[in-house]
């Protein structure tokens, strides 16, 4: 995989009048006029992001945080501890503890938030291209999927 698929998101923030150039030192990625936070966050996102896809076809269990069985919050908190991060147990604790990011500035493996009004209900890992790795419901399985509604949070796992 080149370094252009795996951080797309990046590419898009290029202006047509100046190109971005992306070089990968020592296995990580590194994209000139990101902060080192940023750059930690989508090197963070982009493992998460791997770990979750890897759980596909793996079934939903309310409660379950892996690593055979999962619910919505308990893939995104076994992907993010597989690649050394920390997250609360449930969806909205997660949403509490990320860094708020708009949708014109999400990157792959940012948190996606499903909501009601102010609380949070659902959560996935973004993977691009609208669409997100997640555990859906009883009855489903681990799967990637088009995000349905424009009822969405994103934030950043710090």
């Amino acid at each position: 995989m080149t370094a252009l698929h795996r951080v797309p998101s990046l590419l898009t923030r290029a202006s047509t009048a100046s190109a971005l150039t992306l070089a990968a030192v020592g296995g990580t990625i590194v994209a000139p006029g990101l902060t080192g936070e940023a750059q930690a966050a989508t090197s963070h996102g982009t493992k998460a992001l791997k770990v979750a896809a890897s759980k596909k076809g793996s079934p939903y269990s309310y409660g379950a945080v892996g690593p055979n069985r999962f619910d919505c919050s308990g893939l995104t908190l076994y992907s993010y501890k597989r690649v050394g991060k920390k997250l609360p147990r449930t969806a909205q604790q997660q949403y509490n503890k990320t860094r708020k990011v708009s949708s014109a500035s999400r990157t792959r493996g940012d948190l996606v938030f499903f909501h009601s009004g102010r609380n949070v209900y659902h959560v996935g890992i973004y993977a691009g291209k609208g669409k997100i790795w997640h555990a859906p419901k009883r009855g489903t399985v681990v799967r990637l999927e088009k995000i349905w509604t424009n009822q969405v949070w994103y934030g950043r796992v710090r």
